[in-house]
C-alpha cells in the first residue's frame, strides 16, 4: 500500500506543479488539477477495493494520513476555484469577501474544536472507530457527508482530517489574497479618481471598444476590475450606467469629448509659450 500510494502522490504533486508553472495558477489551470486529483482518488480506491489492507493498523494509517493528504488538495483547490469564481469587483468588496471566507474556517474549527484537539495532539484511542471502515459512532462528530460516502473507501472521519489540512490551506491563500489588497489600498490612495463614475465607465468603454489592451481580446469585465483597484473605487452595475450613456440623445460621449477639448486647449497655451 505504501509504495502505491507514495508513487501516486508524487506524480499527482509533479502535475500539479508543471501545470501551475505553466498557466500561472489560473482558473484554467485549476480546473486541470482537480481533474487529476480526482482521476488519482479513483486510481487509489482501485487499488484499495482490489487489494484491500494487511491489518487494522494498516487501515488505520492509510485513513488518517494518507487518503487525507491527497483529499485535501481536492478541498483546497475546489474552494480556491470557489473563492475566485465568487470573488466580486473592487478592493473594499474584496476585503469584506475574503474576511467573511476567513470567518467560515473559523467557525469549522470551533466546531470541530474537540476532533481538533484529538487529531493535532495525534491521540489514537479512538481510532478504530474513527479510521476503520464501518466502524462509525453517530455520537462521535460525524458530519452528513459520511453517511452519503462510499463507505468501502471511506471511515467517519477520514474526510474531516482532510478538511483540516485544507483549511490550514485556505487560510494562508485567503491572509495572503487579504493583505495583497490591503497593500494594493495603501498605495492608491495617493491616486483617486474624482471626476464621476459615469465618466470612468465612459472612458473604459472607449478603451474596450477601440481594442488597446491585449490586443482587443480582453473582457470589459476585467478592464472594470482593473480600473476599479487602481483607483479605489466600486462602479457598481456599469452595464447599466453604459446603458444610460448610449440613451442620450444628445453629446452621448460627453467625458471624452471634454478630454479632447481640454487636450487641444493644453496643446495651444503650450505653443503659444
Amino acid at each position: 500500500m505504501d509504495k502505491f500510494y507514495n508513487e501516486t502522490l508524487i506524480k499527482l504533486e509533479n502535475e500539479i506543479k508543471e501545470l501551475e508553472i505553466e498557466t500561472d495558477c489560473s482558473i484554467e489551470c485549476i480546473e486541470a488539477v482537480i481533474q487529476l486529483i480526482i482521476q488519482s482518488l479513483a486510481d487509489l480506491k482501485e487499488f484499495v477495493l482490489k487489494n484491500d489492507f494487511k491489518n487494522i493498523e494498516e487501515e488505520i494509517h492509510f485513513f488518517k494520513y494518507q487518503k487525507p493528504v491527497i483529499v485535501s488538495k481536492l478541498i483546497y483547490y475546489n474552494a480556491i476555484y470557489k473563492i475566485e469564481t465568487r470573488r466580486p469587483y473592487g478592493n473594499k468588496r474584496n476585503r469584506k469577501y475574503f474576511t467573511k471566507e476567513l470567518k467560515k474556517l473559523k467557525r469549522f474549527f470551533d466546531n470541530n474544536l474537540d476532533f481538533y484537539k484529538y487529531y493535532r495532539s495525534n491521540n489514537s484511542f479512538v481510532d478504530e472507530k474513527f479510521f476503520v471502515r464501518g466502524k462509525h459512532d453517530i455520537r462521535l462528530w460525524l458530519d452528513t457527508f459520511y453517511f452519503e460516502a462510499d463507505h468501502r473507501f471511506s471511515t467517519s472521519h477520514d474526510y474531516k482530517v482532510a478538511k483540516i489540512i485544507a483549511n490550514d490551506l485556505i487560510q494562508v491563500y485567503l491572509e495572503d489574497r487579504l493583505n495583497n489588497v490591503n497593500v494594493k489600498k495603501v498605495s492608491d490612495n495617493s491616486l483617486k479618481w474624482t471626476a464621476s463614475k459615469t465618466a470612468l465607465t465612459e472612458l473604459i468603454y472607449a478603451l474596450y471598444s477601440h481594442g488597446v489592451f491585449n490586443n482587443g481580446n480582453t473582457d470589459i469585465k476585467l478592464i472594470a476590475k482593473t480600473f476599479e483597484d487602481a483607483f479605489n473605487i466600486e462602479l457598481g452595475d456599469f452595464y447599466h450606467t453604459f446603458m444610460e450613456l448610449k440613451a442620450r440623445k444628445i453629446n452621448r460621449t460627453k467625458f471624452l469629448d471634454n478630454l479632447c477639448e481640454a487636450l487641444i486647449k493644453k496643446m495651444d497655451e503650450q505653443d503659444e509659450k
